[in-house]
This record gives C-alpha cells, structure tokens and sequence, in this order.
C-alpha cells in the first residue's frame, strides 16, 4: 500500500486548519503528544522501564527526560504491577501519569491493578475521585521477536468496565488519541500497534489536537461491503480494499480507532447501506471483538444483512515464533477471499 493511501486513514483532515504541521512516523508522533502534554501540564508524567535515558525500548520516550528531568520522566524496576500500581496511586492524588508496559505480553502482574483497582475508583468511590491514568504498550506481531512480545489481547481490558481502549493506525490518529487519553478523568489503555511504528509517515499537526475517544473514522465510503479493522491489521484491509476496487467492488472502510468504547453507530449505519461486512482482528477469533461486532450487527441491522458477517482474525493458538507469524496474521489475500465470499453469498 502507498504512503498515499495509508495517509489517507486520517478521513481527509485539512491540515491548512490546524497550523504547521510536521511529517512524522507513528513512533514519533507518539513522542511529540507525551511532550505536548507534559509542556501543558506540570501533572503530567512518564514513567516505565528504560524509558527516561534509554528513550524506551521503542524510543517513543526519546529525548523527554532531557526536556523535562528525572522527576516527570521516571525510569521504574522491572516490576509492571509496581508501575501500574504506583501510577493508579498518583492518578488519584491529581497526577495524570503516563505509564508504559514494554510490551503487552509483560502486563498479565498488573491485571489486578487495571482490572480490580484503576477500572473501578470511580464506582468504588461514588464519583469522588478518578483515575486519569494512560497506560501505552505496544501490541501485536509482525516485528518477529520472542515469546511473549506479539499479544495482542485487547478483549480482556474490552470486557472490563471503566477502562477505554484506544488503538491508533496512523500518526495523526496516534498523536490525537494520546492527547485524549491523557486529558480524560478515566483510565484510558493505549495500544500501539509497533509492527507499523515506522511504517509510513504523513504530515501531523504540531501543536495540541484530540482526536475523540469512541468514534471510528471511515476512511473509505462505499456501497458494496465495509471492511471494519483497527491498528496495525488497517494496513492489509486497505490493501484488500485497494484490489477489490480493481474488481469493481465499492468497499466502505472504517478503523474503529478506540475499541471501548465502540462507535456502534458508525459500524450499524455502514452496514446497513452496504449490507455486508468483514470484521479484520490480529487476536484469537473467539471471543475476539470481531464477535461482538457480529452479534451487535445481528441485533441492530439484521433486515439489512445480505450475508453473514465474515472474520478474519489470528487462530486459537498462543503467538507463534517467527517463522510461522506470517501464517498467523490476517493479510490481504484472507480478506479478499472472506469480502468475496460476502459478495457471492
């Protein structure tokens, strides 16, 4: 796919409205919304392993502890339920920390904490107090690394009430969606899809924007089908949209862009014009989000379907090594064949 097309994810912004703007790579993109935020406001602080000297594993934290000191770029021990803990503890006293999981296969110590504390202060406490915490880790595969460094386990912290979960495609959505997240009172996941951190760049705002939690942007209208995606697994869905297109085939295009909350409206109104849908996740198929945007377009647009909604997803197996992660990954002949066996249904 083009730099071209892979740009054009941003849903058409007109950049000439929101001043200078740098072309940049998602990984840098990141790196300037952590230091938009952390200039606005003195609360606002890093921490995580090797992220202050070292720049982070990815170097998305690069240069922000010269910027910004010790104190507010905070190299933590190896110890994920300690980060995620001691951050919960500081969102609640009015800090609104920003912590990093190097990888999303090393969060499973900090699931207490997500799950059993920052998801529920604010019902625990009858709205007296928040949890404006992010956590950013990186997700899913295609980098070819170890065990444990291509989860991409979103459904757990979907399934979990008072969290938000945000995952950018492209470096615009990427910068917007972090300044959101860390301006909102409520525990925010952020997941940064690193197979495509350094995949393309296109131009991005310099200064502070938000890109809205819980609305998907559609990237391409059609009338045909709709491809529904998010993250890293965007980049073979245009590309299958790009041949069907060759076909003849009109394909409507949404990145959901935050998967809790979901953008039902957008998906349901999309389906029900095209009347077809193919639902793209890098997770295991069960109990993956493609089920319950099934199960959701069943409920809401049933009259309108005019095949079964289609998913292509990982298998129901653990990550494999290297040398089998091409055949795990979605790509973009399984979504030709899933969209095709729509329009031959």
């Amino acid at each position: 796919m083009s730099e071209q097309a892979a740009s054009a994810q941003t849903g058409g912004q007109d950049m000439t409205m929101v001043g200078k703007t740098e072309k940049l790579n998602i990984v840098q993109a990141i790196n300037r919304g952590l230091y938009a935020c952390m200039e606005e406001d003195d609360n606002v602080l890093v921490m995580g392993e090797d992220v202050g000297v070292d720049g982070g594993v990815f170097r998305v934290t690069d240069g922000l502890v010269q910027a910004f000191g010790p104190d507010r770029v905070i190299d933590t021990p190896l110890a994920e339920s300690g980060i995620v803990g001691t951050a919960i503890g500081m969102s609640v006293m009015g800090f609104r920390p920003v912590a990093e999981i190097q990888f999303m296969g090393f969060v499973y110590p900090a699931v207490n904490q997500l799950m059993g504390h920052a998801a529920r202060y604010r019902n625990r406490t009858r709205g007296r107090f928040t949890c404006p915490l992010v956590v950013r880790m990186p997700y899913g595969g295609g980098i070819h690394p170890p065990e444990h460094h291509s989860e991409s386990y979103e459904s757990l912290f979907i399934h979990t009430p008072g969290i938000k979960v945000v995952i950018p495609s492209t470096p615009y959505d990427a910068k917007g969606l972090l300044i959101s997240a860390v301006h909102d009172n409520d525990p925010v996941l952020y997941l940064e899809p690193k197979a495509i951190y350094r995949a393309f760049r296109e131009e991005v705002p310099s200064g502070l924007y938000e890109v809205p939690i819980g609305k998907a942007n559609v990237v391409r209208e059609g009338t045909d089908i709709t491809l529904i995606s998010y993250g890293a697994m965007m980049r073979p869905l245009l590309q299958a949209q790009e041949i069907l297109s060759k076909e003849g085939v009109s394909a409507e295009v949404i990145d959901l862009r935050t998967v809790s909350p979901l953008d039902a409206e957008t998906v349901i109104a999309s389906v029900t014009k095209t009347g077809r849908a193919v639902v793209v996740h890098e997770a295991p198929k069960t109990n993956g989000l493609g089920g319950e945007i099934a199960a959701l377009i069943s409920e809401r647009a049933l009259l309108h379907l005019l095949a079964p909604v289609e998913r292509v997803a990982g298998f129901d197996v653990a990550f494999p090594f290297p040398l089998l992660e091409k055949n795990y990954l979605p790509n973009r002949d399984r979504i030709v064949k899933a969209a095709r066996k729509a329009l031959d249904f």
